[in-house]
């Protein structure tokens, strides 16, 4: 576990915390960090990067390669292994849409995956097409993250697909 030394204003003292524990954030501070982190991400590999000021149509940020192109990017993170999903209403699969996913497990530092909208095309067991006909949820695109689906995930690494783009 990597540690590091914080200082505390309250007693000017130095305390020793683990850098990684993301248990003591809250739901909006995981998904504000998680945003910066994709959008610093993005901006390491020389993308212009934008956020957007109102998250009406499940836009996070935009980031551009060069001037004529351009990606719609959605955010999610998740502690751990767990499912995800992008509301069909507001996540409809397209060349330019991207899914980046940040995984935080206890302990260890943040994993970025960065999944082409158009991946959903052809589900199986990592990716799923969720349609609830006849339900109260509304349909979804799905994300089943677990340990025997890592390997199916490997190929979205964010650096994999980066520098694809």
């Amino acid at each position: 576990m990597a540690t590091q030394l914080y200082y505390l204003p309250s007693t000017g003292d130095l305390q020793q915390m683990n850098r990684y524990n993301w248990s003591r954030l809250n739901h909006l501070q995981i998904g504000k960090y998680a945003e910066y982190f994709v959008k610093m991400e993005f901006a390491l590999w020389g993308f212009d990067v934008y956020s957007s000021e109102v998250d009406d149509r499940g836009i996070d940020l935009v980031v551009r390669k060069d001037d004529i192109t351009y990606y719609d990017v959605q955010v999610k993170s998740i502690r751990g292994y767990n499912y995800v999903f992008f509301p069909k209403d507001k996540f409809q699969p397209r060349h330019s849409l991207l899914a980046a996913v940040v995984i935080l497990v206890e302990g260890e530092p943040p994993v970025l995956y960065l999944i082409p909208s158009e991946a959903w095309g052809e589900p199986n067991v990592l990716l799923a097409d969720r349609r609830y006909e006849g339900k109260k949820s509304k349909p979804e695109w799905g994300l089943n993250i677990s340990r025997k689906n890592m390997p199916l995930l490997e190929q979205y690494k964010f650096d994999r697909v980066v520098k694809n783009l």
